[in-house]
């Protein structure tokens, strides 16, 4: 059974507790897709609802593309389809992170590499070699193609793998205090130096600690497009401090909430919904779908 969880960019990005342990009491395997990258999803999977609900993973799959990874490099998006291995090794410097990131948690990791037909067989030899540079195993996917049969191959290496022990742990004791827990984040996880507070921060930690709510785990609202908390740095190859601008304490879910920069909190959905334009004409067709 496979949860599907999308913007952990500004919440905690996964599915909810009941829904993962009805899956795991009706099937063999349970996948959580935990959204966007791994230093917000994964993090917040691992740091937020693995650690509240008791959870403990066997095996982290982590989708990689040639292309993303051309773009990290520097590549040019209007040429992002030409074969250029100087900037797929530049830009694998952006999941060799996440891959030692996810080391802190767990020891169980494979590389799902999400296929395109312009990836071409050095650019996937290369990156497969990057990644096995690190002790770790990449396999390529191609599911748009051939559906199921197009990952069988890492199906099998994961069934085999997730026997394993796995010693899998949380980032930090959720009882430190919220700056602490935060730096610990913006630097194990983001690569930050420091973290720098607002005034209007600084009075909401100080309000949280008033009404003993601070002993939570850290949700990070923060950009998916790259490591740090600006979207146009995207591999921070020197120091940098994470900003953050405002706190908010979410009681009922169980977090506490730091937006870092501008972060906006609501999914960039259009203004007129497509729920609009669709209608059933007198014969029974349905319009306004495509």
């Amino acid at each position: 059974i496979i949860h599907g969880g999308p913007f952990a960019n500004i919440a905690h990005g996964c599915n909810s507790i009941i829904a993962t342990k009805t899956a795991l009491s009706l099937a063999d395997f349970a996948v959580t897709e935990a959204g966007f990258g791994a230093d917000l999803g994964a993090e917040k999977f691992y740091d937020i609802k693995c650690r509240q609900a008791g959870l403990k993973p066997n095996m982290t799959v982590v989708v990689a593309t040639i292309r993303a990874l051309k773009y990290h490099g520097g590549q040019d998006l209007k040429k992002i389809d030409e074969e250029n291995i100087e900037s797929l090794k530049k830009g694998f410097e952006n999941l060799r992170i996440h891959l030692e990131n996810l080391k802190k948690f767990s020891k169980n990791i494979v590389v799902a590499i999400n296929k395109f037909d312009q990836d071409t067989n050095k650019e996937l030899e290369t990156l497969k070699n990057l990644v096995e540079n690190l002790s770790l195993k990449a396999f390529e996917c191609d599911v748009y193609h051939k559906g199921s049969e197009g990952c069988l191959e890492i199906c099998n290496y994961i069934i085999e793998k997730s026997k394993d022990e796995n010693d899998f742990k949380v980032l930090y004791d959720e009882k430190l205090p919220i700056e602490e827990k935060i730096e610990i984040i913006a630097k194990e996880i983001y690569r930050a130096s420091g973290v720098k507070y607002s005034k209007k921060a600084l009075n909401e930690i100080k309000r949280i600690n008033n009404l003993n709510s601070d002993k939570l785990p850290i949700c990070i609202a923060k950009t998916q497009y790259s490591l740090s908390d600006d979207p146009t740095n995207l591999n921070p190859d020197s120091e940098y401090e994470i900003t953050i601008n405002d706190i908010r304490l979410n009681q009922g879910a169980g977090f506490i909430v730091a937006l870092t920069q501008n972060i906006l909190t609501m999914p960039g959905l259009p203004k007129r919904p497509a729920a609009y334009d669709i209608d059933i004409d007198d014969d029974g067709n349905i319009m306004g779908l495509f």
